[in-house]
């Protein structure tokens, strides 16, 4: 059946005057939604949600809010507004126009970044499909739903500069994207970390802080890029990016909250009291945090990549805010960087990703300061801390190197013997999801958890987010 474009999918790209992108949608579409219905929220199609949809790029009225079923979500593309006589803003071919087309001599190489990074996209779905089974409220569960269909259009973003510039190709990619799953043990996502599984809400907010934002890095490296649909795409898919964070960023702070006021009303911090009365103790917060922060910074690369450095002299990849560097051109620049064997000066080209690593750990430290400030203001003493860079690496200089939190290198067996100090403990895994019990009377929250400062879009948040 054919798709009104107009109404199904809101766009700014033309698509229904493209009658050739339009079939080839129309061939991928079905295969969405089947691949939805049987990788998206188990067991809650048929729940009406208050979601937000994109509807234009305009930004004072980008969105609307409404009740939809997931599975009927309107699934729009976007490309943030052209800039006029935009140029190249890094690299050899500085100053040049940007390209509306793909150039042969890069095509497959963009090709590449695109499946990348749109292979992302639909893994985190599937990692977070049974989460709504122990949602701690309807307000979290709301947001599960939020996340998980902003990603599916994340997934559309980058379907469709595939079909639209890579022909057949970019159709098969598109495909290809929807077989793989993550976690399958012949067909796994791209990327490790979207391979991880996530059963409990603890790990969900973690990866919506840490890994969510390694993708709002990536994005902004994407948004430089001399391809001009690419970086289009990538603006306006930021302007979601930052619910997900957000989501991240608050829940680990409403578990703290909740934490300190069960250590305040049982006057003690030990962790198996705490557990005993039903809260997530800070250790295990800071074995979560050491998991999911060494596992997303390597989503960057290694620390001196040829890649990195062709991407950026070419144009395909700049780096994040790339106006706020004095050199766009960066033929002489050196970055130091740590190694096994002392610290090295490297090209600054080959140490882009380094550059954009370094960006991150400073966002991620942001997060830390603000939950450090609720255990503080609580009375209590104790400091969460990102760990080191080194730690639990398996890309780069410090790929297989054993070494603490701290970064100090140990014996394997030292490390085997220790790990459940800094990582989380097949134990703590199973007592977190112990906690995970599903709350959906409006404006309830499960013991573990705060409730939020507000609703959402105004709204209170004793307010029915999903009907069930």
């Amino acid at each position: 059946m054919a798709i009104d474009y107009l109404e199904r999918i809101p766009n700014n790209v033309g698509l229904a005057d493209n009658r050739v992108l339009q079939r080839a949608l129309e061939h991928w579409q079905p295969r969405f939604i089947d691949w939805w219905r049987e990788m998206g929220p188990t067991d809650f199609l048929g729940a009406d949600a208050y979601l937000r949809t994109a509807v234009s790029v305009d930004r004072d009225g980008w969105a609307s809010f409404g009740w939809v079923k997931t599975p009927d979500y309107r699934w729009g593309i976007f490309l943030a507004d052209a800039l006029p006589d935009r140029r190249i803003g890094f690299g050899d071919h500085m100053g040049e126009p940007v390209w509306q087309v793909v150039p042969g001599e890069h095509r497959t190489t963009l090709r590449r970044l695109i499946v990348t990074q749109g292979d992302t996209e639909p893994a985190s779905v599937e990692q977070q499909r049974l989460l709504g089974h122990s949602a701690p409220s309807l307000y979290d569960l709301r947001n599960l739903f939020q996340v998980n269909v902003e990603e599916g259009r994340h997934l559309w973003a980058m379907v469709y500069l595939l079909h639209a510039y890579f022909g057949r190709d970019g159709r098969e990619e598109g495909d290809a994207m929807l077989a793989r799953h993550a976690g399958h043990a012949d067909r796994p996502r791209i990327l490790s970390t979207f391979n991880e599984p996530i059963e409990d809400w603890l790990a969900f907010f973690m990866f919506a802080y840490f890994t969510d934002r390694d993708g709002k890095f990536q994005l902004k490296s994407l948004a430089e890029s001399a391809f001009d649909p690419l970086s289009r795409t990538c603006n306006f898919m930021l302007t979601e990016e930052a619910h997900h964070m957000f989501v991240g960023d608050s829940g680990i702070g409403r578990v703290l909250r909740r934490t300190c006021e069960v250590m305040r009303e049982l006057g003690t911090d030990d962790p198996a009291r705490v557990r005993a009365a039903g809260a997530i103790d800070l250790p295990t917060m800071q074995r979560y945090i050491n998991f999911w922060f060494s596992s997303s910074i390597d989503l960057f690369g290694a620390e001196v990549s040829s890649n990195a450095a062709a991407y950026f002299a070419t144009g395909l990849k700049g780096r994040p805010d790339e106006k706020r560097f004095a050199d766009h051109v960066c033929h002489d620049g050196t970055l130091r960087i740590d190694t096994q064997t002392g610290t090295e000066d490297v090209p600054l080209r080959n140490a882009m990703n380094e550059v954009t690593r370094r960006a991150y750990v400073h966002d991620c430290e942001n997060g830390v300061r603000r939950w450090n400030k609720i255990i503080a203001g609580a009375g209590q003493d104790f400091t969460l801390r990102l760990p080191s860079q080194r730690f639990r690496r398996a890309i780069g200089a410090w790929a297989g190197v054993c070494v603490d939190p701290e970064g100090h290198p140990l014996a394997s067996d030292e490390f085997a013997r220790r790990r459940d100090e800094w990582l989380p403990s097949d134990a703590d895994r199973a007592f977190v999801k112990g906690l995970m019990q599903r709350v959906v009377a409006p404006g309830k929250m499960a013991a573990w958890i705060a409730p939020p400062d507000r609703g959402i879009n105004e709204l209170p948040v004793d307010y029915e987010y999903v009907r069930l």
